[in-house]
C-alpha cells in the first residue's frame, strides 16, 4: 500500500505533541475544569503506542520482504 514504518513513527511522535497541545488548549479554556482537561490529554496520549505498535508491525513486513 506505500505506507512505510517511518510514516508510523512520525504519527507517534505528533500524537505525543498533539496530546500537550490538546492538553494545554484545554487547560486555559475557561469552561474546561482540569478534569476536562487531563481526559484530553490522555485521549490524545493513547494514540502513540497505536501507532509505534503499527510501526513496529510495518518494518518486520519490510524485513520480510527483502
Amino acid at each position: 500500500m506505500g505506507i512505510k514504518s517511518e510514516y508510523a513513527y512520525m504519527a507517534g511522535f505528533g500524537s505525543i505533541g498533539l496530546s500537550v497541545l490538546s492538553w494545554t488548549f484545554s487547560r486555559v479554556n475557561p469552561r474546561h475544569d482540569r478534569a476536562q482537561s487531563d481526559r484530553w490529554g490522555i485521549f490524545v496520549g493513547h494514540w502513540a503506542p497505536t501507532f509505534f505498535a503499527i510501526g513496529i508491525a510495518l518494518r518486520l513486513e519490510e524485513k520480510k520482504l527483502l
